[in-house]
């Protein structure tokens, strides 16, 4: 035969125990490769990376037709809500409208979302006091609607600094979840639930001749 010539490669006899051995070190590799990553000193407990320093949510009962919305009032009087997504270090994320736009689109057919939750991330620390409040714009059922409310401080760690739930009965009803106060170095030194209406504010920029920029979210002078 040619092969006898030693003109074809002749195959390495198999060796199965080399062949396990072989696999054997893939895995135990594999597996200090994981511990490192578990000893990381960069993973600790409760550590969060995030640009926000504090998050704010209001969430409803799933597949609940009514609008409501969420507030938030920075020291410096610029309010974040669904007209004015973003004021100063304020940033809504989430307008949830009810049944009214929970989907998203697939392959072109709408999918309908059940959640319903709004959300406003604090990207910056302003010291002083910081108002959340939440209202009903849409009371499609007639029927009172319990809303969760929940404050985190994100940095460094972290932590829930208000959880609550609230109830709304009306179309235009208005309450003030919580009032937080931060020092200048964005510690919570103060909390309380002292009521202050976000939309009269809105009401008195206007009497005063004053509106609130769309884009800033901050008061100017309205051009009559």
């Amino acid at each position: 035969m040619m092969d006898e010539f030693g003109l074809y490669p002749r195959e390495e006899p198999f060796d199965p125990l080399g062949v396990m051995l072989f696999k054997a070190l893939q895995v135990v590799a594999f597996l200090f490769f994981l511990a490192l990553l578990a000893v990381s000193p960069d993973s600790k407990d409760g550590k969060i990376e995030s640009k926000a320093e504090f998050i704010i949510t209001m969430d409803w009962p799933d597949n609940h037709p009514d609008d409501l919305d969420l507030f938030v009032q920075d020291p410096a009087g610029n309010i974040a809500w669904y007209r004015h997504r973003e004021a100063g270090f304020l940033t809504l994320d989430r307008d949830d409208r009810g049944g009214a736009n929970d989907f998203i689109v697939v392959n072109g057919k709408k999918i309908a979302s059940p959640i319903r939750e709004e959300i406003v991330t604090v990207r910056g620390i302003v010291p002083g006091e910081y108002t959340v409040n939440i209202s009903h714009f849409a009371a499609t059922t007639g029927q009172p609607v319990e809303a969760s409310i929940k404050v985190q401080k994100l940095n460094p760690v972290a932590q829930v600094i208000f959880d609550n739930k609230l109830t709304l009965d009306h179309t235009g009803d208005e309450k003030t979840a919580v009032r937080f106060r931060l020092d200048a170095e964005g510690k919570v030194i103060n909390v309380d639930q002292r009521p202050k209406s976000l939309l009269e504010t809105f009401r008195g920029a206007w009497r005063n001749g004053a509106d609130i920029d769309p884009k800033t979210g901050v008061r100017v002078l309205r051009r009559d």
